[in-house]
């Protein structure tokens, strides 16, 4: 029993400390060309696409709800009361 709950513990410490996006650019390659060929996508459009997925961009959502833009560079206004 002491086996298995040293082991468990050992896990939970070595498993985060794992690079968990370290995705080689061949590997982010395939995958953005795959994305492409799944839309279906030709000329400008796949070429916007993979430049995009290539650098991440990818998002059309924007930035998260309550978070300032990136590119703001500063701190969000303290809450007013």
């Amino acid at each position: 029993m002491l086996r298995y709950l040293l082991a468990a513990s050992l896990l939970a410490v070595v498993l985060p400390a794992a690079p968990a996006a370290a995705v080689s650019p061949k590997d982010k390659m395939a995958t953005c060309k795959f994305g492409a060929d799944d839309q279906k996508l030709e000329g400008a459009a796949r070429k916007t696409f993979m430049k995009n997925c290539m650098a991440n961009k990818d998002d059309p959502r924007g930035p998260p709800i309550g978070r300032p833009p990136a590119s703001s560079g500063g701190m969000p206004p303290p809450p007013q009361h």
